[in-house]
């Protein structure tokens, strides 16, 4: 397993690398059209083997890494993040290809998540940078950048084209480690919020 993409986890989340035991769990977590909207490998979830064949691929080759996110609570597959465009030269990667089926959004699986991608990425490794980018139309990710506190950096305009043609813009954020710190506090008060909240009935 390359060094950037170890298990990681924590109160919340356990996120394993993609291995082929994986496959139907997520398959049947990923399971909704509407979460794959944007996804240039999976649009609308017509082509889910193809999407995960990729990223296996990448995962078992060391170039990327795609995460299986795993509710620590239940147990159940969450969802799935992905380590992507890796440059250990220039110390940076993007973190994208997220997802999470309908239980697991808005709770305190995302941010968890997101602590340790992040964390591992600038604390553990040392890395320079980590990077996001979404298509300029989902205004719900949009939404969740800034509330992470990721840096706008601007649009790519016709950036990608995707598999129904549509040509997309790409809007592109960042976390340097002089934002870590504020970002991090910001995680970490949603997790401890989310830990003091008492379980639903």
């Amino acid at each position: 397993m390359p060094q950037f993409a170890p298990v990681l986890e924590n109160d919340f989340v356990r996120l394993e690398p993609f291995e082929e035991r994986h496959r139907e769990p997520l398959r049947a977590a990923a399971d909704d059209p509407a979460l794959w909207r944007f996804h240039a490998l999976n649009q609308h979830n017509a082509t889910f083997d193809r999407y995960f064949d990729h990223y296996l691929a990448e995962t078992a080759a060391g170039r990327e890494c795609a995460f299986a996110i795993l509710d620590r609570a239940t147990g159940a597959i969450a969802g799935s993040s992905c380590y992507l465009a890796v440059s250990p030269p220039n110390k940076r990667l993007e973190i994208g290809s997220t997802w999470y089926a309908a239980p697991f959004q808005g709770g305190a699986v995302n941010p968890a998540a997101k602590r340790l991608l992040i964390g591992h990425a600038l604390d553990t490794l040392g890395w320079n940078r980590v990077e996001f980018k979404l298509d300029a139309r989902n205004a719900h990710s949009w939404a969740a950048m800034r509330k992470l506190g990721a840096l706008e950096e601007g649009i790519h305009r016709a950036h990608m084209i995707l598999p129904d043609g549509h040509i997309r813009d790409s809007v592109w954020f960042s976390i340097l480690p002089a934002d870590w710190p504020r970002v991090r506090a910001g995680l970490d008060a949603r997790l401890a919020a989310a830990q003091a909240r008492p379980p639903t009935p």
